[in-house]
Order: structure tokens, then C-alpha cells, then sequence
């Protein structure tokens, strides 16, 4: 499983985000620009204890991980998207892509990619959740699915 990341803007989301992959021997891709260093105090004390088991790779752009992931399943998670989170298969080798906290992810990659969108469903009046809450609750759903295939 992986989780990508396209120009997340607080270090603390990103944190939380990768201790989250380090526990569930998730993949953690990175988008630049990011909105702070991955040196950053807030990157690491979100999840300090567990760097170590955490796989990250880093990228340029969402174009070099499309290209690079080729006939890869990838799903968007978008608040504009029709389909739910829970109405996908999940297979144990996708990519779930968020955006960047202030402005989601681009609506030229929406409209590229209508089918593979999703959300999570929420309250009408509710914008969104927190990047690092949408997260875990979209790669728990597919590790389910999975049957936890990593995990114990």
C-alpha cells in the first residue's frame, strides 16, 4: 500500500501521516514542493520513534509518480468526488493520493481521473477532516480489505 502526499503544507500532518505508514508498512511518497523541511522538529516528533520502519520516497511532481507507478491502481481522495471510500476494491499494491491541506488536490488531475476519485463521507456542512484523520481512515479501509495482509 501506498500513500501519497502532493505538496502537503504542515509538518505535523505529514508526521502523524508517517508514523501512520510506519505502522502499517505503508509507503510514504512525497510530492515536493513541500511546505516545510523534512528536518523539520514538527516532522519528526509526530513520529520519532518510528522513522526507522518507514519506507518514503520523493518526488517532483504527481506527473513523475503517475509516470513511475504506471498501471498502477491510484485513487484521489477529493470532497468532490461522488464515490466513497468504502466503495472501492482495494488490492494490496494501490496508491491513495491527498492533496495539500489549504487546496486539495488539482482540479486538472481530478477531471484527468473522474473514476478513481473518492471520499469519505461526511455531514453537508462539514469542508473536510484533517489531512492526517482522511489518511488513516482511507488506508485502514483498504488494509481491511486487504485483510490486514501486513499486519498482525
Amino acid at each position: 500500500m501506498h500513500i501519497v502526499l502532493v505538496e502537503p503544507e504542515i509538518p505535523g500532518n505529514t508526521g502523524n501521516i508517517a508514523r501512520l505508514c510506519a505502522a502499517t508498512g505503508t509507503e510514504l511518497h512525497l510530492v515536493h514542493p513541500l511546505g516545510f523541511s523534512v528536518d523539520d522538529k514538527h516532522l519528526k516528533r509526530a513520529g520519532l520513534d518510528y522513522w526507522h520502519l518507514l519506507t518514503v520516497h520523493h518526488h517532483d511532481s504527481i506527473e513523475e509518480v503517475l509516470e513511475k507507478y504506471e498501471g498502477k491502481n491510484f485513487y484521489f481522495n477529493t470532497t468532490k468526488a461522488e464515490k466513497h471510500h468504502t466503495d472501492v476494491a482495494f488490492t494490496q499494491d494501490d496508491f491513495l493520493v491527498f492533496g495539500k491541506e489549504t487546496a486539495g488536490l488539482p482540479e486538472s488531475l481530478l477531471a484527468r481521473y473522474p473514476e478513481a476519485c473518492i471520499r469519505i463521507p461526511m455531514i453537508e456542512d462539514a469542508r473536510s477532516l484533517n489531512l492526517s484523520n482522511a489518511a488513516a481512515v482511507v488506508v485502514y479501509e483498504a488494509l481491511r480489505q486487504t485483510e490486514f495482509f501486513k499486519l498482525r
